[in-house]
């Protein structure tokens, strides 16, 4: 339930981490702009508040959302 209420644990922190980290990682984000990691951020704490909250769930999310954004 804590997700739900705007508090995220030091567990779900830790997920949020290392889903960003990977996303930064995997699509070179941390060498672009500081906008499109603050967009990222975003991003992960929307699904995983909205109930994605398993780590490679929440990576498919954001790799099916970056996809149809290249196609747009």
């Amino acid at each position: 339930m804590a997700k739900f209420s705007g508090i995220l644990r030091p567990s779900d922190l830790d997920v949020l981490q290392r889903v960003f980290d990977h996303f930064c990682e995997e699509r070179r984000l941390t060498l672009k702009d500081r906008d499109q990691r603050e967009q990222l951020a975003r991003e992960v704490i929307y699904d995983f508040q909205n109930g994605i909250t398993d780590e490679a769930a929440l990576l498919h999310s954001l790799s099916k959302r970056y996809a149809a954004r290249r196609q747009a």
